[in-house]
Parts: structure tokens; C-alpha cells; sequence
């Protein structure tokens, strides 16, 4: 190595190989998002991950192949969940990097415009959060929260009460396309009257869809297993999974905490299932159903 003998090439080269990787990244990206704005700055900071490669290849006197796979998986995680979420994910990512790149030694006098540049494109992803499905978080929150603590409260209560999975299964897809539509109305009434200029059809579509597939996740078990308290077990999976999911997704996209607001849902949801659970034990016994 030409200069800067007294760190590791293996770390450059990797440094090297996450910056041309990075940047072909941002350039698939950059034609497939909407907005003139938008494709602008992924262009430019695809052009100075370029630039940061070429830095790096000084020092290593040699080209390196990008990261196919890491190339096609954040590829595809930002067609399928919003480039947002994508970038962000992979942004956390460099973040870490920025640990590595403090112990680089002085001799790498270029790695300072590296991390300046790195904390520049953060804010120039700030900007990009327009997306429908970030702008309609609002709704998504509350279809999935709505459908996730009454449904497992019904499934629950259910499960005691009618001792059939079959029962259990229709019974609970009834009132979970009847409820889908009520909190779907609702959206779009409690969006019309909020002045932040969304659409609410689009509003109530989003509070809808997101009900339904909670609905259909939470109720598949039952159709699946013929044992009530497996059905019910493996349904408190489910939730945990779509809350987990969900929480996630919010805390990369929003730049918000995870643990409080998983934690939240899930103790709301779950004290919700075990009262109904309760009530499902007292109303089959008062009502003395046998099936």
C-alpha cells in the first residue's frame, strides 16, 4: 500500500467495496423514485459514494466489485416497503461505519470529507420522507392497532366460549370484515375533517387493507390446526410478529424508538385477549353453551 502503510488494506478494501456498493444502490434507486427533487439527491449522493470509491482505490492501487447481493436485497426492500425505509436501513448501517472510521489514522487525510459527507446525505434524506405510505402512517396505526386489540380480545374470548375452531374462525372473520369497515368509514370522516390536506379515500383504504390482512393473519391458525388453545397460542405469535414488524418498520423510516412502542402494543394488546379470555370463560358458563 502506497500510503497509510500502517492500517490494515483488508479494512480499506472493505471500505472500498461498501462505497461502490452503496453507490449502485443509490443509482438503481434514483430511477425508480418519483419526483424530479427526489431523484436529484439520490443521484448526488450516488455520485459522491463514486467519489469516496475512488478515494479508497489510492490507497488499495486496485478496482473492487460491488456487493451484488447487498445491491439486490435493498434494491428490493425499498421497492417493496418505500425507498425511505431502504436507505434509511442501509444508512444505519453506515452509521456504524463512522466508529471505524475515527480509528483510521491520520495519514488518510481524505476520510474527514468522507464522514462529512456521509452526515450530509442524513439530511438530504430527511427530504425525501414523502412518501403515501409514511404520509398515511396515521392510518396504517390504526387499523393495525384497532385489529390487533380486538380481534385478539375476540379470538380469545372465542376460544373459551365456543370450543370449535371452525366456529371460532367464522365467527371472528365476520366481525373483522364488519369492523374493517366501520374504522375504514371512520378514517375517512376523521381525515376530511383534519386540515393537513390528505386524501381521505386514500386514508380509509389504508386503515381498511391493513385491518383486513391483520384479520386474515390472526384468523388463519384456527383454519389451519384443529387443537383451539394451539390456534390461540400461535396467533399470539402472529401479533407479536406483525407489532414487531410494524414497530420496526416505524422506528428506521421515522427515526423513532422501537422497544417503548413495541412494548406498548403488545401489553395493550395481550390485556386486552386475557380480560376477553376471562369473559369468554364467564359468559359460556352463565350462559351454559355447550358446542
Amino acid at each position: 500500500m502506497k500510503k497509510g502503510r500502517d492500517f490494515d488494506e483488508r479494512e480499506v478494501a472493505v471500505f472500498q467495496r461498501n462505497e461502490i456498493t452503496e453507490h449502485h444502490i443509490y443509482k438503481n434507486l434514483s430511477g425508480r423514485v418519483r419526483g424530479v427533487k427526489n431523484r436529484r439527491i439520490l443521484s448526488q449522493i450516488a455520485d459522491d459514494e463514486m467519489r469516496h470509491y475512488n478515494v479508497w482505490k489510492t490507497y488499495t492501487r486496485r478496482d473492487i466489485a460491488p456487493n451484488r447481493i447487498k445491491v439486490w436485497f435493498f434494491t428490493l426492500v425499498s421497492m417493496l416497503f418505500g425507498f425511505t425505509f431502504g436507505i434509511k436501513l442501509m444508512e444505519n448501517g453506515e452509521k456504524r461505519a463512522h466508529f471505524v472510521y475515527s480509528r483510521i489514522p491520520g495519514s488518510f487525510k481524505e476520510v474527514n470529507g468522507i464522514i462529512r459527507d456521509e452526515e450530509e446525505h442524513e439530511q438530504a434524506l430527511l427530504t425525501l420522507l414523502d412518501e403515501d405510505r409514511l404520509k398515511y402512517t396515521g392510518s396504517i396505526v390504526l387499523g393495525l392497532n384497532d385489529a390487533l386489540v380486538e380481534l385478539m380480545g375476540v379470538l380469545a374470548g372465542l376460544t373459551f366460549a365456543l370450543q370449535n375452531t371452525r366456529f371460532v374462525a367464522l365467527t371472528a372473520s365476520i366481525t373483522g370484515v364488519a369492523a374493517a369497515l366501520s374504522m375504514a368509514a371512520s378514517g375517512y370522516l376523521s381525515t376530511k375533517a383534519e386540515p393537513e390536506g390528505k386524501n381521505p379515500l386514500i386514508a380509509a383504504l389504508y386503515t381498511g387493507v391493513a385491518y383486513i390482512v391483520t384479520v386474515l393473519l390472526l384468523i388463519l391458525p384456527y383454519l389451519i390446526f384443529d387443537d383451539l388453545y394451539l390456534s390461540l397460542g400461535v396467533s399470539f405469535v402472529v401479533a407479536i410478529t406483525i407489532i414487531g414488524f410494524f414497530n420496526y418498520y416505524i422506528s428506521v423510516a421515522r427515526d423513532l424508538p422501537f422497544k417503548g412502542r413495541f412494548l406498548e402494543m403488545v401489553t395493550l394488546s395481550f390485556s386486552v385477549a386475557a380480560l376477553s379470555f376471562l369473559a369468554g370463560y364467564v359468559i359460556r358458563f352463565a350462559f351454559g353453551i355447550i358446542i
